[in-house]
């Protein structure tokens, strides 16, 4: 298996784009499962091991906590599994059966990922002191480690969606998880109805949404994609919840509230989605703090409770909402103004054949990272923290 695993990572992975994707799992049944058959037993391997050992260059000291140690053994456990079908013929049909079944075994099993790498961070946190240089190490590896996951996730979903007769049939438009035709502003509007239900629940009050759109291509017609729904839903619901939550809070004493704006622009090249509230805004200073898993001051959930409410606590919800936007070459940003409002924008690839999977890949390059040492800094740089004036002079 060791020999295996090191000819994995010796293989350079395959970022698919979403029109492969779908021609992937396109055709006659028997002959599409046979071919992702053969294409997975050797994607998933080569990317489990490329993650593996990315968390064993992770400082000592992180590697030793009981979560850490316990995603560890998932992985191990899992690439094991999938070896198992590297020699196996696709013509069997009860090997396609059982490959079926190890796909969602080792899904089931690494459901609970993204929580229990958070929780290894925390113990991490809680008994050794983070320098910066550790905590650029580790936000480093976790966008990487969460996209694989995302990446890992979507090729398994993919396959058990469409070939697994036990899963029942999903919605009939979707390719697997994918939908050809996704109809951008009617998962704008779900994912607002969520989050509203949500803000409503805890505040009694939520914004209204007012929605622009805009087909560049084809004026007057519907905003359509190929994409996952899912992501995107993922990506909206996040930030909606956050746009509501400043906009209540910042507006408390005002008897009705600004509406959320969306701006959704179709162009040639790329599909925006821009969310705009009154919350009051944040500091440029801690903009990419919001970004950054070492620096969340959500309060800290009990693992367990992970299945009822994903990300919870761990503040999680941007960086992870970013990776998602990534995955297919787009993008997440935050422009703020500190006093007035957030605008949030979410870039999407307009063409399905720009849209290629991005993927970390371990190389010597991507090995230096976790070799990185302080150095001094070569620009006179302030304190990332105001000071405060007032105390400074009684001081004096």
């Amino acid at each position: 298996a060791s020999l295996f695993v090191s000819i994995c990572i010796s293989i350079l992975k395959l970022p698919l784009s979403e029109n492969y994707i779908l021609d992937l799992f396109i055709g006659s049944t028997n002959g599409c499962e046979r071919t992702s058959f053969a294409f997975l037993r050797q994607e998933l391997p080569v990317r489990f091991a490329n993650i593996l050992k990315e968390i064993d260059l992770l400082p000592d000291k992180l590697l030793s906590t009981p979560s850490v140690k316990l995603v560890r053994s998932w992985y191990i456990q899992s690439l094991k599994e999938l070896i198992e079908f590297h020699q196996k013929s696709p013509d069997d049909q009860k090997v396609l059966s059982d490959f079926i079944d190890t796909l969602i075994r080792v899904r089931n099993r690494h459901h609970d990922v993204v929580p229990t790498m958070a929780q290894g961070v925390i113990e991490y946190k809680d008994t050794f002191k983070v320098d910066p240089v550790t905590n650029q190490n580790i936000q480093y590896f976790l966008d990487r480690f969460y996209m694989s996951r995302i990446s890992t996730r979507m090729l398994m979903n993919q396959h058990t969606l469409l070939f697994d007769d036990k899963s029942g049939s999903g919605h009939p438009r979707h390719i697997g998880s994918i939908d050809p035709c996704c109809d951008v502003v009617e998962v704008v509007n779900d994912a607002y109805e969520s989050a509203k239900m949500l803000c409503d629940q805890y505040y009694l009050t939520s914004p209204e949404l007012k929605l622009t759109q805009v087909n560049g291509k084809a004026p007057g017609e519907p905003i359509n994609i190929v994409y996952v729904p899912s992501h995107l839903f993922h990506m909206l619901f996040e930030l909606f919840k956050n746009s509501m939550r400043a906009t209540v809070e910042f507006q408390e004493n005002s008897s009705t509230l600004s509406p959320v704006e969306v701006t959704v622009v179709l162009g040639k090249e790329d599909l925006a989605i821009k969310i705009s509230d009154r919350g009051g805004g944040v500091p440029v200073r801690k903009i990419e703090r919001l970004f950054s898993y070492m620096y969340s001051t959500a309060p800290r959930p009990n693992v367990d409770d992970s299945r009822n409410t994903p990300l919870a606590g761990f503040g999680y919800g941007l960086p992870i909402s970013r990776l998602y936007a990534k995955y297919f070459q787009g993008d997440l940003n935050l422009y703020s103004i500190c006093g007035y409002g957030t605008d949030a924008i979410i870039y999407l690839k307009a063409l399905s054949t720009e849209s290629i999977e991005k993927l970390p890949v371990f190389n010597k390059s991507a090995s230096k990272h976790y070799q990185a040492t302080s150095e001094a800094d070569d620009w006179c740089v302030p304190s990332k923290d105001p000071k405060n004036m007032a105390k400074q002079s009684a001081a004096s």
